[in-house]
């Protein structure tokens, strides 16, 4: 085979390496990574209301998922690349409802866990659940998906019968010992909420009634009640901790409690021994009060551990929507038990766990004009007639294209948004920071305030629009369908009279 050399002459040649270097450089921008500070770090709250109390995280290939209370009829996942998305990532709804369950229905308190059963290895969504009026009607259930997803779909499994009677059960985790599963979660025995376990003959079938294997001792565990719920395993080096919240969540004095598995058989109480101090609690210089009820996970690259939890930003604040889901890294004493250490302000900037790959979130756009529209009716959320004083109403009406129905978002610390009418600049406001579902919403001077600031979860294509100070979001009144229709904040419904599309 005889070889031939291209021979160009000296235009052409020129000609032909500017063009290669024209494509080798689109080639480069397309595919050079583009890196920012989120790259490296992030800031809580990675979960705000309504959807951010009692969070479960994990990471599974690739992704982070979060799940957390509805108080509503909807189990929700959502998850993100990178915990810097995380605040903006869509919540999705995975399942509606549960079959068995009376006057259903009150979610809370999801756990995920990847189990192998008869089906193969499946996702497992337990979660408490009961009557819409709250509490006596919760008990635990489990769902499972079709494959090897989190985000599912799932179908429902069926009721644990964990307590004789069809007793109360809730916040309920599953643990792995030497190779066995079992099923955590809090009761009564009198007046003490108490932490019970029981083994699984399945995922979804529990061997026998739980037993106790720990109850408020402490004075640290009795803080507005006697409490002790939200169990969750933890291991290290053949080690074994079970972790839970203590003291009442009405309470800032809500903190984290831990037992450490000392015996051979985790169904006996006195296999178990309690740490005589807390190992985690309220922190006031930063303004974080009643963290607890929380999960383990692991960083994207395996090296870390980190735990998810929730907390409030006051001390009146309680068991509530205000609370919301942070993380946190776990360190580890020298005798292998965690050291939890202080939470973090929500001003923190904190370092993301090792191996999280970054990310941007540019929406919404600082200086952009944008329409908040209902997705009930189409409606948009309105300066009552184009009012520019403190205390001019807020309501829905058709879109009129001008500058009363339009507002930009600033962001302020721990992923809120202030929210300023473009035509008064004057800030949506929660009146007289109330507290109550029903408080009205005005337009107000920027006072710099958390009753002037405000989270976005996106979920259903839209977002539910919350109040940092009361947890509450925004909702047309009694879904009503007419201009002039007062918007108020009320809790998380999961209609789509409190679900808002954000457009220019």
């Amino acid at each position: 085979m005889s070889v031939h050399r291209l021979v160009m002459s000296r235009p052409l040649r020129a000609a032909a390496i500017a063009v290669l270097l024209l494509v080798t450089a689109a080639v480069a921008i397309v595919l050079r990574p583009q890196k920012s500070d989120a790259a490296v770090s992030f800031s809580n709250p990675v979960a705000a209301a309504p959807y951010g109390a009692d969070p479960w995280m994990g990471y599974y290939n690739g992704y982070y998922y979060v799940a957390a209370t509805t108080w509503n009829s909807q189990l929700v996942i959502k998850r993100a690349t990178s915990v810097a998305a995380l605040p903006g990532a869509a919540e999705t709804v995975v399942y509606t409802g549960t079959a068995g369950a009376a006057n259903c229905c009150n979610m809370w308190a999801p756990s995920l866990h990847r189990l192998n059963g008869p089906n193969g290895t499946r996702w497992y969504y337990y979660y408490s659940a009961g009557t819409t009026a709250c509490c006596d009607g919760q008990r635990s259930f489990v769902l499972e998906s079709s494959g090897d997803n989190p985000m599912g779909p799932y179908t429902y499994k069926g009721q644990l019968n964990v307590q004789a009677n069809n007793g109360w059960a809730i916040d309920g985790a599953v643990g792995t010992i030497n190779g066995v599963n079992y099923y955590f979660y809090s009761s009564w025995v009198g007046d003490l909420q108490s932490i019970f376990v029981s083994r699984l003959t399945n995922p979804w079938t529990v061997a026998g009634y739980g037993t106790r294997i720990t109850y408020p001792t402490y004075a640290w565990e009795k803080q507005g009640g006697n409490t002790d719920e939200g169990p969750y395993l933890l291991q290290r080096n053949g080690k074994t901790f079970l972790t839970f919240s203590a003291s009442s969540c009405n309470t800032p004095d809500y903190k984290i409690g831990m037992l450490t598995l000392t015996g051979s058989d985790p169904m006996q109480a006195g296999s178990w021994t309690k740490k005589s101090t807390p190992i985690f609690q309220r922190n006031d210089g930063a303004s974080v009060y009643g963290p607890g009820h929380h999960s383990f996970f692991t960083s994207p690259d395996g090296s870390e551990t980190w735990m998810a939890y929730h907390a409030n930003e006051t001390t009146a604040q309680g068991c509530g929507g205000t609370r919301t889901t942070r993380i946190k890294k776990v360190n580890w004493n020298s005798d292998d038990t965690p050291n939890l250490g202080t939470p973090d302000s929500l001003s923190s900037t904190l370092t993301a766990p090792s191996g999280d790959p970054g990310g941007t979130v540019s929406f919404p756009a600082a200086g952009t004009r944008y329409r908040i529209v209902s997705q009930a009716n189409g409606k948009v959320l309105d300066a009552q007639n184009c009012g520019t004083a403190n205390g001019t109403a807020i309501q829905q009406w058709a879109s009129l294209g001008n500058a009363c129905q339009q507002w930009t978002f600033t962001k302020t610390t721990g992923n809120y948004y202030r929210i300023t009418n473009a035509n008064s600049n004057l800030v949506l406001d929660s009146v007289n920071c109330g507290t109550a579902a029903g408080t009205a919403l005005n337009l107000w001077a920027n006072l710099n305030n958390a009753c002037q600031e405000w989270s976005l979860t996106s979920v259903n294509g839209g977002y539910l629009i919350a109040n940092r100070g009361n947890g509450l979001i925004l909702d047309v009144t009694n879904c009503g369908n007419t201009d002039g229709v007062a918007v108020r904040q009320w809790n998380s419904l999961g209609n789509n009279c409190q679900q808002w599309n954000i457009t220019q």
